[in-house]
């Protein structure tokens, strides 16, 4: 007998439902690895299609980490940047600037860095640690480290030409200094020598004239005890001989200070002289009766040219 409800040769639809149920809340059974693979593969495909017209983010380039850094370190793009920095001391005329100056750089734009502090330009400029600094070296060759003393000697040009007075004014000064005091002839420790008068065998003048020194000594003269004196130039040892009827002194001519003239009164053809033996004034060796035309050339032997530059 037939079941009821349901014609010949049909299935029951619940019978498919039930199925499908039993089919889906059953235990799963394991795949086998040709299954699992394709399985994975389709679940690749369906995370594709639902990202559909999403785009990829862009690789940022390598460069671009490095800018940051540089940024957020507060580095310039100069050329400074990274490089090692030590704190010196520059010295110059007493005063002391303190800054930062990278270790690689070199002497010679050391100097570029005084002449911006000082204004002292870096041909005149001579730059000590331990010695002279070397232009074509970097300070971290010669070892320089934080902390350091820069000394620095040097003059601006404003100092050089301060230094440098023309050499007519200074003689025009000297003169007109000289001018104001009592003339050397009149006082009176000079007078009770010229007093005494021109000495008979003191040697002839030549007013107006500059001869060079003669080759034999100049004799005839007075010192300031109104004895009887001769000057003998030894240019060969450079040695001024002083001679006297007692002794003579024979003077180093670089151990001579200073000498000063002038023309004696009512007899400007010849000159009182004195040699600076010492230290100051004191020390003066007066000689009178000086043939004026000798007067320059005593001055620039003994001296030395040297003076008036």
């Amino acid at each position: 007998m037939a079941a009821a409800g349901a014609p010949d040769g049909m299935e029951e639809t619940g019978m498919d439902t039930e199925a499908e149920t039993v089919a889906t809340e059953g235990p799963a059974r394991p795949l086998n690895c040709l299954e699992a693979e394709a399985a994975a593969g389709a679940a690749a495909e369906d995370s594709c299609a639902a990202r559909g017209s999403l785009q990829p983010a862009p690789a940022q380039p390598p460069g671009d980490l490095a800018a940051q850094a540089s940024v957020s370190n507060g580095e310039d793009a100069g050329g400074g940047a990274g490089r090692e920095l030590v704190d010196l001391k520059i010295i110059w005329n007493k005063t002391k600037h303190d800054v930062k100056f990278p270790l690689d750089s070199t002497g010679s734009e050391l100097k570029q860095k005084i002449h911006s502090i000082t204004g002292l330009p870096p041909a005149m400029q001579k730059v000590m640690y331990k010695g002279l600094v070397p232009e074509d070296k970097t300070l971290r060759e010669i070892k320089v480290t934080s902390g350091a003393k820069i000394m620095v000697v040097g003059s601006t040009i404003n100092d050089v030409l301060a230094v440098n007075t023309p050499k007519d004014a200074a003689q025009q000064d000297a003169k007109a200094e000289e001018n104001k005091k009592e003339p050397l002839c009149r006082q009176k420790q000079h007078r009770k020598v010229l007093d005494k008068g021109k000495p008979e065998d003191v040697m002839p003048s030549v007013k107006g004239a500059q001869e060079r020194l003669p080759a034999i000594p100049l004799s005839g003269m007075y010192n300031k005890s109104g004895g009887k004196v001769r000057l003998t130039f030894k240019l060969e040892q450079d040695q001024l001989w002083i001679g006297t009827k007692e002794r003579t002194e024979k003077l180093p001519m670089g151990s001579i200070k200073n000498v000063v003239s002038e023309p004696i009164e009512g007899h400007e053809d010849y000159h009182m002289m004195a040699f600076q033996l010492g230290p100051t004034e004191a020390s003066y060796y007066w000689v009178y009766w000086v043939p004026t035309q000798y007067v320059d050339a005593i001055k620039d032997t003994v001296l030395g040219k040297w003076q008036y530059f």
